[in-house]
């Protein structure tokens, strides 16, 4: 804190106890008012000038110093000067107090809470810059609520200091009206509670009805703005319009079929999504086959002097199309069919906020909803680097056609897609290099994990290149070659097949997304607000398309709060719950997460505290000689509050799930603790984790008088 805001600090300081030390608060009593209210009335009509001067500014001063008195001023402005003057003298006093609470609150604190708590503030500073003036406008309607909390608080979030000026001008209005108004009568008042009339209470109570009466009045006002120059429907053909049949889609048109409103499920491709053909259910099946193969390295490991294990590639990839096809069933037309669900084969696209376009061949269909969701998803994103667009490069989406196994395989990407699949070929036989401009694979990771991940890569052949920037792809007579620049220097990697997987985009082209000014992110996903809505209040989007998760199921946890706000938004709608989102990358050892890990908590701050279990002495690991790995839990500091957890091992993604129940119900680690855990499972890591907890809590003062009442029995 520099040399200005201490001095500030200090003279505040100085003023408050100056205040309390020479009890200048008997002044600013309902008491003191009444019993020289002869005197004032007295004195305002000798020098009503200086009276009024010298009162305005008292006012500002205990406003802006945040000291108790302001409403008995308030009152005391009234039996003195009369409503009309006493409401003009007050609401510019209180607004200026109020502004200069304000500004020392920003001057003084702002930017080290900030700096502090900057990512968890994220969300309300959002909010703030979007809908602050609203917020700050609802609360001012509110004299019951501390309205000096208000000026210090809003001082530390963005909102512009006119716009708190004038929002706390007009939103203070009404109630310094009812005090001003009690303040007229202030003869009739023995006492504070006196104020508490019938008539008083009611305007009160609509005070605190008309807040919400303006949202809906805004709220109305904001979608006539927004839907002006389009011509709503008198009838329409459905509820709900689906436009995407992956996980997002498939859960809301599933909602909305069994709650009896009439949905149409559009698909352009495949039901089920990526996740079903291209993503989740392909990828971990290629996994397992991997696993298997590389079992012939680890003979030694079970007791063996050798496994063998024979394979043809194009086998392996015949039995990823038969998971594909087991699993199909489940996500066809014929089971949705089957639960209410007109399912359409086509390309939609979007010609009103109201009016979904089918294209199928030639054929043309249009069909009118009272609410669409989007669910379009997201594709793997192709970067710009010169060259690439002759190197018939692999991503999530084509690997699946392949029949020849690559012998050379660059891999761009150390995110989650990146490592499985590196580590999927590279045990299968496949040279791989994977390529990775930060300093470590798996950075949304801390780094112990990425660690022990980065080490079985290698172990599995990987050769993991961090800090390779892909500078350029070319063709060199048979040679298909990615320059990659490492410490200034330029390194040739010659190679037969390149996979791509450094992140993905969300799917809008051609769903009528610039025709309707929907606006969109960097990325490509649909701008949406907490409820899913779009600009356009009944269009939802979630899954891959909206973010911020693109996982499969966040997409299925978005797609109820879509389709329940899409079909009874009118009545209530439900902001998205991200607090506890679990995810997994299904390397060996597997990395799962849950909540905060120590690189978040530092970057935000949190007091915390790290508990950690090695999975190398659990019994069961052990035994499967899996006995590598930890269980790392969160805690905040002093308490068994659980963060958040990283869990690397075999099955991880498996054991997580303890902890996402425990997180989202708000059970702590001795809940955990206390759970019976079958002997011997991966699963009593968890409760082993809880324990090393416990141990580094435990009463020490409690166990010392335990040990000298044993001492005495004996």
């Amino acid at each position: 804190m520099n040399v200005r805001k201490l001095i500030l600090l200090a003279v505040f300081a100085i003023l408050i106890a100056s205040y309390f030390f020479f009890d200048l608060g008997q002044y600013l009593s309902l008491d003191y008012i009444k019993n020289q209210q002869a005197s004032f009335d007295a004195l305002y009509q000798e020098n009503p000038a200086l009276i009024l001067g010298g009162f305005f500014l008292m006012y500002v001063v205990v406003t802006a110093l945040s000291l108790p008195g302001a409403a008995i001023m308030t009152l005391a402005a009234g039996a003195l000067f009369g409503f009309w003057v006493a409401l003009l003298l007050v609401s510019f006093a209180s607004s200026m107090g109020a502004t200069l609470a304000f500004l020392a609150s920003r001057f003084l604190f702002h930017d080290t809470v900030q700096q502090r708590f900057g990512d968890r503030l994220k969300k309300l500073n959002e909010g703030v810059r979007k809908d602050g003036a609203f917020y700050l406008f609802t609360l001012r309607l509110v004299p019951a609520f501390p309205f000096f909390v208000i000026n210090l608080v809003m001082g530390l979030t963005p909102i512009k200091v006119r716009t708190f000026y004038l929002v706390s001008q007009v939103g203070m209005l009404a109630g310094t009206a009812v005090y001003v108004l009690a303040g007229t009568q202030l003869g009739q008042i023995e006492s504070a509670s006196g104020l508490l009339s019938p008539e008083l209470i009611g305007a009160f109570v609509l005070l605190g009805i008309f807040p919400w009466i303006a949202k809906f009045i805004m709220a109305r006002l904001q979608a006539r703005k927004v839907y002006r120059g389009w011509q709503k429907p008198d009838h329409f053909d459905r509820n709900l319009i689906v436009i995407g049949a992956g996980s997002a889609g498939l859960v809301s048109a599933y909602i909305a079929a069994t709650v009896k409103a009439k949905v149409t499920l559009i698909e352009k491709h495949k039901m089920g999504g990526d996740c079903l053909n291209t993503g989740c259910v392909p990828s971990k099946a290629l996994i397992k086959s991997a696993r298997l193969a590389w079992h012939d390295k680890e003979a030694d490991k079970y007791g063996f002097d050798a496994i063998r294990s024979d394979f043809r590639f194009s086998n392996l990839m015949a039995r990823v199309h038969r998971v594909i096809e087991k699993i199909e069933p489940h996500d066809s037309v014929e089971r949705y069919s089957e639960l209410g669900v007109d399912c359409r084969q086509g390309e939609a696209r979007m010609v009103s906020p109201w009016e979904v376009e089918i294209r199928n061949g030639d054929n043309i269909e249009t069909l009118t909803a009272r609410s669409i969701i989007i669910a379009t998803g997201a594709r793997p994103f192709v970067p710009p680097i010169p060259g690439i667009e002759d190197m018939d490069i692999l991503t999530s989406d084509n690997l699946w056609e392949l029949q020849d196994q690559p012998k050379r395989l660059v891999v761009l990407g150390g995110g989650p897609i990146g490592c499985e699949l590196a580590q999927t070929f590279a045990r299968l036989g496949s040279q791989v290099m994977q390529v990775e401009m930060l300093p470590r694979i798996m950075p949304r990771e801390d780094d112990d994990a990425a660690a022990l991940v980065t080490a079985s890569l290698r172990d599995n052949g990987v050769d993991v290149l961090t800090e390779h920037k892909a500078v350029r792809f070319a063709r060199e007579g048979d040679d298909k070659v990615l320059y990659v620049e490492h410490n200034g220097e330029e390194k040739r990697l010659v190679f037969d097949a390149v996979l791509v997987a450094v992140g993905r985009r969300a799917n809008t082209d051609g769903l009528g997304l610039d025709e309707l000014n929907l606006p969109t992110n960097g990325n490509g996903t649909v701008t949406v607000n907490e409820r899913l809505q779009s600009r356009y209040p009944n269009i939802y989007a979630c899954g891959d398309v909206a973010g911020p998760y693109q996982f499969t199921h966040t997409a299925a946890h978005q797609a109820w709060y879509a389709s329940v706000n899409a079909l009874f938004g009118s009545l209530k709608s439900f902001a998205v719950d991200y607090r506890v989102i679990p995810w997994c990358t299904f390397t060996d050892p597997e990395v799962a997460r849950v909540g905060l890990n120590e690189q978040e908590a530092e970057e935000q701050g949190v007091d915390y505290e790290v508990t950690r279990y090695g999975i190398d002495d659990l019994d069961r690991a052990i035994a499967d000689s899996n006995d590598h790995g930890f269980v790392k839990v969160i805690t905040a500091k002093s308490s068994d509050k659980i963060l958040g957890v990283t869990i690397v091992g075999a099955g991880a993604g498996d054991l997580i799930a303890e902890y996402v129940l425990a997180m989202k119900h708000g059970l702590g680690l001795n809940k955990i603790l206390g759970t019976i855990h079958i002997y011997p499972t991966m699963a009593e890591a968890n409760k082993f984790a809880a324990g090393e907890w416990k141990k580094a809590h435990k009463p020490e003062g409690v166990l010392q008088w335990v040990e000298r009442f044993h001492n005495w029995r004996r």
